[in-house]
């Protein structure tokens, strides 16, 4: 895998994913940003969100789960000083669906957190990540 981050100006950035994606990153304001784009950790916030509803989403269709929306929300926190990591993540799930199972979908949460989410294994070596779920009868 390979990507490319070119600086464009101030503190903003433009990266290039290797499936051919751009997306702008910009730096904080008392660095010299002006929010132009997400900031580099909010973007890997943003990665590890995406890749656990993917897994999430994946799992549970496998299971033939009636599954109608998915979303993830995500707080985290970050130590005080440098190197200023994530030291705790709460990821919450919301889900939407027909007589969805508690058990699948704790199944599946646990499955993309402790096998398949390469972001969130990656982020759990230094943060303590912890994960809820609503279910939502449509």
């Amino acid at each position: 895998m390979k990507t490319r981050i070119v600086w464009l100006e101030d503190m903003t950035y433009v990266a290039q994913s290797p499936s051919g994606h751009a997306v702008v990153l910009d730096g904080p304001p008392e660095l010299g940003g002006r929010n132009l784009g997400p900031r580099p950790m909010e973007m890997l916030l943003m990665g590890m969100g995406g890749c656990t509803a993917i897994d999430v989403v994946n799992i549970l269709r496998k299971a033939r789960q009636d599954l109608r929306g998915c979303e993830v929300e995500i707080q985290a926190e970050r130590a005080d000083s440098d190197p200023k990591v994530f030291t705790a993540i709460q990821v919450h799930f919301v889900l939407t669906g027909h007589q969805l199972s508690a058990k699948h979908v704790e199944r599946a949460i646990h499955l993309s957190a402790e096998k398949y989410c390469s972001a969130s294994i990656m982020l759990g070596q230094t943060a303590n990540i912890t994960h809820t779920f609503d279910l939502r009868e449509v």
